[in-house]
This record gives C-alpha cells, sequence and structure tokens, in this order.
C-alpha cells in the first residue's frame, strides 16, 4: 500500500512539560529517528509516553525544548501544512456518531480537500485502496459505533492512513486486536516507508517492529537505540517490576516476560 512517497526526520531536544503548578510530566527528553525510521516507546503506566506523543503532535505545547519535524519547529509550520504531514491515532476519543465506516476512512482526506466541494475521485480512490488493504472494504457501509474494539482500532488507523501523512503517531496501535491482526497490523506499517512514532505495551512487538526503541520511567527517557540494546535485562528490571529477559535469539533481540508475586496472592 502507498501512503506518501517518503517520511520525514523528527527530533525532540530537552523537551520538558509539565501541568500549571505541578511536577514534570515530561523531564528532558531528546531523542531524534531519520526519514522512514520506526520509534518505538514502551514503559510503565504514568511514564509519560502519551504525554511525550502528544507534544509530538502539537495538542500540548513543551514548556521548554523543542520539537522538529524536517529540521523545522513544528509550532513555526502552518497548521495545514502541518496537519498533512502528521497523522495521529489515539486511545481516547472513538466516535460514537452513526457515521458509516467509509464515511471515517473519508475524513482522512479533509486536510487535501479544497473549499467546500464533493470529494474527488483521488479521494474516493485513496480510501477504497486503504479500505481494502486493511481488510475493511466488507465493513464499508456499516455504522462505526456497531463495530468491536478491534475493529474500530482498524478504522481509525485506516482514517489516518488516507491522509497520506510522512510521520504517523500511534498510542498502542495493537490494542483491542487479537494477535493475528496485530502481525498482520504490524506488518503493514512496517512497509509504508513513512516515519511512525508509536507506544506499545507489549515489549516482544515492540522489539520485532522497531528500528529503534526507547523507554520511560517517571517521565524520563532512560533507554534510546536499537532495540536490542535497548531492551536489555538491566534496562527492563529498572523499569518494570517483576521483568526479566532471555538470553538474545538469532535477531537478536530478547523475549520479555513477567513474574507473579505468589505471596500477594495468599489470602485472596
Amino acid at each position: 500500500m502507498t501512503c506518501a512517497s517518503q517520511g520525514i526526520d523528527l527530533s525532540a531536544t530537552e523537551l520538558s512539560w509539565a501541568p500549571k503548578g505541578s511536577r514534570k510530566l515530561i523531564d528532558g527528553v531528546s531523542f531524534s529517528v531519520a526519514s522512514g525510521e520506526r520509534l518505538v516507546i514502551v514503559g510503565p503506566k504514568g511514564a509519560g509516553k502519551s504525554t511525550l506523543l502528544r507534544l509530538l503532535h502539537r495538542a500540548l505545547r513543551p514548556r521548554h525544548g523543542e520539537v522538529r519535524l524536517g529540521g523545522e519547529d513544528i509550532w513555526s509550520i502552518k497548521p495545514n501544512v502541518f496537519a498533512r504531514r502528521v497523522a495521529v491515532v489515539l486511545q481516547e476519543g472513538m466516535m460514537t456518531l452513526p457515521f458509516s465506516v467509509r464515511d471515517v476512512v473519508l475524513m482522512g482526506r479533509i486536510r487535501w480537500r479544497r473549499g467546500v466541494g464533493q470529494w474527488s475521485d483521488e479521494d474516493r480512490a485513496v480510501t477504497r485502496h486503504t479500505l481494502e488493504h486493511l481488510d475493511l472494504i466488507d465493513l464499508a457501509l456499516r455504522p462505526f459505533p456497531s463495530l468491536s474494539g478491534g475493529e474500530k482500532q482498524r478504522v481509525l488507523i485506516a482514517r489516518a492512513l488516507a491522509q497520506k501523512p510522512r510521520l504517523l503517531i500511534l498510542d498502542e496501535p495493537s490494542n483491542h486486536l487479537d494477535i493475528g491482526h496485530q502481525r498482520d497490523m504490524l506488518n503493514l506499517l512496517g512497509g509504508l516507508g513513512i516515519t511512525i512514532v508509536a507506544t506499545l505495551h507489549d515489549i516482544n512487538l515492540a522489539a520485532g517492529f522497531a528500528t529503534h526503541a526507547a523507554v520511560m520511567k517517571g517521565g524520563r527517557m532512560i533507554a534510546f537505540g536499537k532495540p536490542a540494546q535497548v531492551f536489555a535485562r538491566d534496562t527492563i528490571a529498572e523499569a518494570f517490576a517483576g521483568a526479566t529477559t532471555s538470553h538474545p535469539v538469532a535477531d537478536g533481540t530478547r523475549r520479555v516476560s513477567f513474574s507473579i508475586d505468589q505471596q500477594r496472592g495468599e489470602g485472596l
């Protein structure tokens, strides 16, 4: 499936953010990924992953530091230009209005409409192509609210891809998907050639999908680099209580597992 012709460089420098009068939720985060690379961010709940994503797509403005897209500070880019370059799929905000699946995906083309005219032949062609490649064509006329959680997730990703972005930001894109659709979705995303930043709760999925990985804890990025290096035993143990890693497998990655504290189960 074709999306945009290429990805785009993305970098953050000493990025910090805090609600007014509260502690920092993001504290001194710096990283860079080149065009077409895939960064996956992992970390425990409350680590600051979703807040970092909001800083990357201009939902929040940093208190300190900056985010640069293609060498430009994102806050200097015109809103309509930024909206064409960057697509976002978040966990929250599932629509309840009775739009059809086809109409939801077609909304991804709004950024490319000129004026208030009708949808163009290209808009319709891109929408159909996207529905086909995400195996949604049989659901095209179904009302979006009637879908399962996994189906809704695929439709929202389809809407983002119909936008033809150069940077795709995803908050837990495999959430609600079964194992087969998780694999298919990540394989599809990995073949797009655009720049991707995603959070994933499954570290083993992250290791297989990412070209770069980051581990966050307490608002800080405590590790960044190639997955085989980032998902090392000490780093994972620092970020996740009860996590253990295997010896590296053939591709250099490690399998991560979590132990259960038997003591906590006594008396229940």
